[in-house]
C-alpha cells in the first residue's frame, strides 16, 4: 500500500515585478485517485485530505487581491485491473472572485476513484489561470506517484522553458527517502507525518504564497558557516516583549538554515537562547523577497565526568562566563552542554568544591574529568556541634561542611582525600571538650566514623 504522499507545488508564471497590492491567484490541485480511499488515521486520506483543504480555503476568506481555483483528477473514471484514464482530470472551480463557498461545496462531493496522472494536470493547470498578470500559484495534493506515461520532472522542465517558473514544496507524510528524492528534480521537500503537522505546513505554505516574503535565520560559526542549529529562536516586536514568534532552529535536508514566513510589516529584537543567549535587535525584512538574518552562535561543548566512578552519582556544575559572577547554566556531572565560544567558569558542586577554567573553541568538547566521590557515615550518641575540614596536600586545611546538629546519623559525599572532623557534644557547655577524628575518604567506598 502506497504511504500518503502530499506534494505542495508553488509555480510561479514568468517572472515579475513584485507589488504589495498585486493579484495572488492560488489553484488548489486535488488528488482523488482510488489509493485515496485508503486508511490514514481514523479517517481515509480522501477524506482528511478534503478536510484539511475545506479549512484552508475557509482561513482564505477576506484575504485582499485573491482568487482561487479548484482543479481535481482522478475522480471521474474508476481505475480497473485493466484500465486507467489518463486524461482524468479537471478544472471544476475556475478563478473567480469570492467563490470560496463553490470550491468548498465542489470538495465536500469529491469521490476518490481514479488513476494519477500528475504531470497531464500540471501541464493542464497552466492553461487554468486567465492571464499571467497576477502571482499565479499552483498547490497540489497527491498520494501517490505518477501513475501514467508523463514524468512530472519533464513537464516542469518544459513548463520552465515555456517561461514558467515551477518552485514545489513536498511534504511527504510518512515518506521514505527514496520516494522524496524523485521529486528533487522540481523543488524542495519536507515530511509530515501526521494530519496535525500537514495541517501546520499546508497553512505555512499559503502563508508564503500570500505574504510572499520569507526569511533563514543564519547562525554562524567562527567561519561565518552556517552550521549552527537545534536551538530554540525567539522574535519579538522591536522594543517590546510582545513575542511574535518562536522557532526551533533547523537545518533542512540540503544543509541550508529553514525557510520562514515571517510578517514584513514588522521590525523584530531577535534573541537565540544559546548559552549565553544572542540577539539582534532591530531587524527588517524586505517584502515580497527571501531575506537572510545573521546571527553570529560559534558554538562548542562542556562536558563534565567522573572518571572511575562504579554507580551513578548526582553531582551539579554552576557555569558562568570568566569576569561575570551570574550564574550562566547548571549542568549535571556526565552530561554535556552546549556553549557560546569563550571562556568559561565552572564551579562542581562536590565537596569540597572543586573549581575549573574551560576555554570551549568551535565545534570541540572540552572534557573535564573528576574523582568519584565516597562516602562517609557518621554516628554519635548525642547531638554535637561539628565541621569537616579537608586537609590539602600542603598541610592547610579547609572548611568543607558542617554536619547537622539534629540527627545523630548521617552520611557526606566527599571527594577523595584526607579528612578531620571538629566536634563537640552539644550538652557539654566546654571548650575542652573539643575533639578531633581524622579520616580518608576514598572513590566509591564508604568510611564509618563514631563521633
Amino acid at each position: 500500500m502506497k504511504l500518503l504522499r502530499v506534494i505542495l507545488l508553488l509555480c510561479f508564471f514568468s517572472s515579475f515585478q513584485a507589488k504589495s497590492q498585486e493579484l495572488t491567484r492560488i489553484l488548489f490541485i486535488l488528488d482523488a485517485s482510488n489509493s485515496m480511499n485508503a486508511n490514514w488515521g481514523t479517517q481515509t486520506r480522501i477524506e482528511a485530505a478534503k478536510e484539511l483543504l475545506a479549512k484552508a480555503v475557509d482561513s482564505l476568506r477576506g484575504s485582499a487581491n485573491l482568487q482561487i481555483a479548484l482543479r481535481v483528477y482522478g475522480h471521474q473514471s474508476p481505475v480497473t485491473a485493466t484500465y486507467q484514464d489518463c486524461n482524468d482530470t479537471k478544472l471544476e472551480v475556475p478563478f473567480a472572485k469570492d467563490n470560496y463557498d463553490a470550491v468548498k461545496n465542489r470538495i465536500r462531493s469529491i469521490a476518490a476513484k481514479g488513476t494519477t496522472p500528475i504531470a497531464r494536470s500540471l501541464e493542464a493547470a497552466a492553461g487554468d489561470f486567465p492571464d499571467q498578470n497576477a502571482r499565479n500559484i499552483i498547490i497540489l495534493i497527491t498520494d501517490g506517484l505518477e501513475a501514467c506515461d508523463n514524468d512530472p520532472c519533464v513537464i516542469a522542465k518544459k513548463l520552465h522553458d515555456k517561461g514558467v517558473k515551477v518552485t514545489p514544496f513536498v511534504i511527504g507524510l510518512g515518506l521514505d527517502l527514496s520516494y522524496l528524492e524523485q521529486f528533487k528534480c522540481i523543488g524542495s521537500y519536507t515530511e509530515a507525518e501526521t494530519k496535525d503537522a500537514f495541517r501546520s505546513v499546508l497553512k505555512s505554505v499559503i502563508n508564503k504564497a500570500l505574504i510572499n516574503t520569507t526569511a533563514q535565520i543564519n547562525l554562524n560559526n567562527v567561519n561565518g558557516v552556517p552550521i549552527e542549529t537545534d536551538v530554540t529562536v525567539f522574535l519579538y516586536q522591536a522594543g517590546t516583549q510582545k513575542l511574535m514568534y518562536t522557532f526551533e532552529h533547523t537545518i533542512n535536508r540540503w544543509g541550508n538554515p529553514d525557510t520562514l514566513v515571517i510578517d514584513p510589516n514588522l521590525k523584530y529584537d531577535i534573541v537565540v537562547n544559546t548559552i549565553p543567549k544572542v540577539e539582534k535587535k532591530g531587524v527588517t525584512l524586505m517584502k515580497n523577497t527571501h531575506n537572510t538574518i545573521v546571527l553570529n552562535c560559534p558554538q562548542g561543548f562542556i562536558h563534565v565526568k567522573f572518571s572511575n566512578a562504579t554507580k551513578p552519582y548526582t553531582v551539579d556544575v554552576r557555569v558562568t562566563q570568566k569576569g561575570n559572577p551570574t550564574t550562566l547554566n547548571t549542568q549535571f556531572v556526565n552530561t554535556t552542554d552546549k556553549y557560546i565560544v569563550g571562556t568559561y567558569e565552572l564551579e562542581i558542586l562536590t565537596l569540597p568544591r572543586i573549581y575549573q577554567t574551560v576555554t570551549v573553541t568551535q565545534s570541540s568538547k572540552e572534557t573535564i574529568n573528576i574523582l568519584a566521590p565516597g562516602q562517609l557515615t557518621y554516628s554519635t550518641p548525642k547531638a554535637v556541634a561539628a565541621q569537616i575540614f579537608v586537609i590539602k596536600e600542603d598541610g592547610t586545611t579547609e572548611w568543607v561542611c558542617n554536619l547537622d546538629q539534629t540527627n545523630l546519623t548521617g552520611f557526606v559525599a566527599l571527594q577523595p582525600g584526607n579528612y578531620k572532623v571538629v566536634y563537640r557534644q552539644k550538652q557539654l557547655r566546654s571548650t575542652t571538650y573539643t575533639m578531633e577524628k581524622s579520616f580518608k575518604i576514598q572513590s566509591n567506598k564508604t568510611t564509618p566514623i563514631n563521633l
